[in-house]
């Protein structure tokens, strides 16, 4: 059972970030208008949202896959630094609070991939 844990965790760790980028994808233009409506340069908005798309895509599948799941570690956490402190910091209102919240639990999660690997069942271990 223990080494089954770890693709679990794995799994309900990344698919908030998958979700996430196919929502992007397939609503970027309003994605494009909530950016600039945080604050973020209009011009700006393209490029990193499409830095934003190739994060979580990539590195979700690279975390859910286990094959170098400690980059894909890295690259969410770059990814989840900024969108937490530029998108969830008003704690005025409550729900950008429990955003906040939520995206450090991730972050925990994924600094325990990034310290502890994927586990037993993933393709870095196959090889």
């Amino acid at each position: 059972m223990q080494k089954y844990i770890p693709l679990v965790a794995r799994v309900f760790l990344t698919a908030i970030f998958l979700n996430s980028a196919y929502g992007k994808i397939t609503g970027f233009s309003r994605t494009q208008e909530v950016m600039a409506g945080a604050g973020i340069p209009a011009g700006l908005t393209g490029i990193l949202l499409v830095g934003a798309i190739v994060c979580e895509l990539f590195g979700g599948l690279s975390v859910l896959l286990g094959y170098k799941a400690r980059w894909g570690a890295i690259a969410l956490i770059i990814f989840l630094i900024p969108a937490t402190l530029i998108f969830h910091t008003n704690f005025a209102e409550r729900m950008q609070v429990i955003q906040f919240l939520k995206n450090l639990g991730l972050l925990g999660g994924l600094l325990m991939v990034y310290s502890f690997g994927s586990g037993p069942l993933s393709l870095d271990k196959q090889q």
